[in-house]
């Protein structure tokens, strides 16, 4: 009975100390990820009138191809909120997106991708104007 109490009081100091190296590991990559910067690609889109309500909700599909790409990190898109009118608010866009990615150098191989360049030359029918915003938040 003392050996088997033992051996079990051992499997769990190892499984206790297992779990706080993974924890800890885990701990310090969130640390160091918040010191270093993030790499933001704003865009937005205004649509063309003459499309139809579907043409408009198909445009989503772009977005939704945009985030199987190599670096992105993150990838949310949407259209105007519904804010109170103020001087300082433009809600004249359709759709925007924030792309989110680890370094300028990922950006940049990013829009070189040829599946990037493939969706542009798909949907840039659907758009009569375009903005794009990079941004690094440190």
């Amino acid at each position: 009975m003392k050996r088997r109490n033992f051996l079990l009081q051992g499997a769990m100091a190892s499984v206790a100390a297992c779990t706080l190296s993974s924890v800890s590991a885990n701990a310090m990559t969130l640390i160091s990820s918040k010191n270093k910067p993030v790499y933001f690609h704003y865009l937005l889109f205004w649509l063309k009138d003459e499309l139809t309500a579907q043409e408009k909700k198909d445009f989503g599909n772009f977005f939704e191809g945009l985030k199987k790409l190599p670096y992105v990190k993150n990838l949310r898109y949407g259209g105007p909120a519904n804010s109170a009118p103020r001087s300082v608010l433009d809600n004249s866009f359709s759709y925007n997106a924030i792309m989110e990615f680890d370094s300028q150098e990922e950006l940049d191989a990013y829009g070189k991708l040829p599946g990037h360049i493939a969706l542009i030359q798909h949907y840039s029918q659907f758009w009569s104007k375009m903005a794009v915003h990079d941004s690094i938040v440190k």
